[in-house]
């Protein structure tokens, strides 16, 4: 049985065809998947309707609608961006088995579901290095005559031109702008992103002014003493560097190091921004007087030196309930995302079980920076100091009074110190418990992260019911109204 697909990443039209085959019974092995090629003629056609009379006919029994955990539609989202030409097979046979199966849920090493997960990772890389790797140069705007049109090149692993382009257009939103692909291009006009055909290297500028200004300061940057060149090629393969100004010139300063400047930079500092365009305060300078306008711009504790970027809370900007945890991890701080890495996934588990919907909730840390120290080759978490976590109040803050939540949940000790305003709170004093302040519910539960490091079962088993009995009892409080302090 033929099943088919307007593009490369219709995910809408996936799911109306997986519900359609589930429905029918129709067991993943007898289904082939098919994409429609959008051609350049056809790009901006109307689009065409009533796929669903394409459709042969199917004469078997319905069956009951399935409900798949919301973790599964999450993974979806990012694995139909593969270009994996098996992924929408691979998608629809864990469906099958999730609804015929319903210990699959809890296998954490099923091939399939291990596979998914893969593939969902290297998207979510891919996207990650276009972010960090794309280079604008300046084009004369025709539109705009006296004005300039940014232009770069990229050539993507996978289909996710469509999917990153939305933060080009929140990062960039002051300039127009466009990026090519060898499959497609998206413009930024300054107010809408439109989509087209792809391009050509040969289309994207040379290079300009601009690019050797940023050449020189790439220079005066340069490190020897960090030079790991091993590291450097597995972290940025040779198909960017090609298209990267920078690496006209690494080979011959990654040469110079290893013939003796590496010794000279030994005696500068490693592992702290420098050249910082915004002053910071003197050590003794109190933060209620640093005011910053915008997070990533933050310099009211040292964590900032060290991290890749602040990672801000995410969700609705009205919501009922507020998550907050300690800080970003590794993963936040490279995608710039609350709770997506390991402790992420696992809170998606605690969502379900307590019959939550992630993006219902607002998700946010009571520090924003990664806090981390060297292991080999990895950055191991830091418990951040109760100074960091005062320094950081102020942006939570800010976002108690945008979201206004009715009820808190502090994951772990350092959010509950945080909400609470307290460095003396306990965690075992309110574990699990609903404590009235400022005018909220405050309900303290574990970190998820706890429950990773927990070697024992039986004590992962407990934190988790722990975590799951603390969001419903924040349902349940959402009825409630804090009583009013007596006199």
């Amino acid at each position: 049985m033929q099943a088919r697909l307007s593009s490369a990443i219709d995910l809408t039209g996936f799911r109306n065809e997986a519900r359609d085959l589930l429905a029918h019974q129709v067991p993943p092995e007898q289904v082939h998947w098919e994409t429609d090629v959008v051609t350049e003629a056809d790009l901006f056609a109307q689009p065409v309707q009533g796929s669903d009379q394409a459709r042969p006919s199917r004469s078997i029994p319905r069956a009951a609608t399935a409900i798949v955990p919301s973790s599964f539609l999450r993974l979806c989202e990012v694995v139909v961006l593969h270009h994996d030409a098996q992924r929408f097979s691979l998608l629809y046979r864990l469906l099958w088995r999730l609804v015929h199966e319903p210990n699959l849920r809890n296998d954490p090493i099923d091939p399939d579901m291990l596979q998914a997960q893969q593939m969902a990772q290297s998207v979510r890389r891919d996207m990650h290095k276009m972010k960090a790797f794309l280079r604008f140069r300046q084009l004369p705007d025709q539109e705009h005559p006296g004005e300039v049109l940014h232009v770069a090149w990229f050539e993507p692993v996978h289909h996710i031109v469509e999917a990153v382009a939305p933060w080009f257009a929140r990062r960039f939103a002051g300039m127009r702008w466009a990026i090519l692909t060898p499959e497609r291009s998206v413009r930024w006009d300054g107010r809408q992103l439109m989509f087209g055909p792809g391009g050509s290297r040969a289309d994207a500028p040379a290079a300009d002014a601009g690019e050797a200004l940023w050449l020189t300061y790439y220079r005066s940057i340069f490190n020897p003493a960090r030079v790991n060149a091993q590291l450097m090629q597995s972290h940025i393969p040779s198909r960017f560097w090609k298209n990267l100004p920078e690496g006209a010139i690494v080979p011959a300063m990654v040469s110079n190091a290893e013939l003796g400047a590496r010794s000279t930079g030994q005696a500068q500092a490693v592992g702290r921004k420098t050249g910082a365009t915004i002053p910071i305060a003197p050590a003794d300078a109190q933060p209620e007087r640093q005011q910053p306008s915008k997070l990533d711009e933050c310099r009211r504790c040292d964590l900032w030196q060290f991290a890749t970027q602040a990672v801000p809370g995410a969700g609705p900007k009205r919501a009922p309930i507020m998550l907050v945890g300690e800080q970003p991890g590794d993963q936040e701080d490279l995608a710039g995302e609350a709770f997506v890495g390991p402790a992420g996934k696992l809170l998606d588990r605690v969502f379900d079980a307590a019959g939550l919907e992630r993006r219902t909730i607002y998700l946010t840390n009571a520090v924003k920076h990664f806090k981390w120290e060297p292991r080999g080759k990895r950055r191991l978490h830091k418990t951040p100091a109760q100074r960091e976590v005062d320094a950081c109040h102020y942006w939570l803050d800010k976002e108690l009074v945008s979201v206004k939540p009715k009820v808190i949940v502090a994951l772990g000790a350092t959010a509950l110190k945080s909400v609470l305003g307290n460095g003396n709170a306990k965690l075992g004093e309110s574990l699990g418990k609903a404590i009235q302040h400022d005018g909220r519910w405050v309900v303290t539960v574990y970190h998820p992260s706890y429950i990773l490091r927990v070697p024992d079962e039986e004590a992962k088993r407990q934190a988790f019911n722990v975590m799951v009995e603390g969001l419903k009892l924040a349902q349940q409080l959402l009825e409630r109204q804090p009583e009013e302090p007596k006199g």
